[in-house]
């Protein structure tokens, strides 16, 4: 299963809404990928910026693959990739 770059910031939006306690549209995300530091994403919530690496950007994908498609996922089973933008690989199994 491939996962778009608008279904990834979805993942991210929902993720840090939980944990920061705001509504998933109170959150904007900016994805990167830079040859030294491979993926990242900027988030902001409540006017403050975080960066998150890719081990926080897959732990947020997989939870958007369980509640979203309830497709228990892991680690291993994601790769995140970049074509003409960035993508997330998901093994499923299937």
């Amino acid at each position: 299963m491939v996962l778009s770059m608008d279904e990834i910031i979805n993942a991210l939006c929902l993720h840090m809404a939980e944990r920061k306690a705001v509504r998933p549209e109170d959150v904007q995300v900016e994805l990167s990928w830079e040859e030294d530091t491979g993926y990242s994403a900027e988030v902001w919530v409540q006017g403050r910026s975080q960066f998150l690496v890719e081990s926080n950007m897959i732990e947020a994908i997989l939870r958007y693959m369980l509640s979203e498609y309830g497709v228990r996922a892991y680690r291993e089973d994601v790769r995140l990739d970049l074509d003409e933008e960035i993508t997330a690989i998901v093994n499923t199994g299937n």
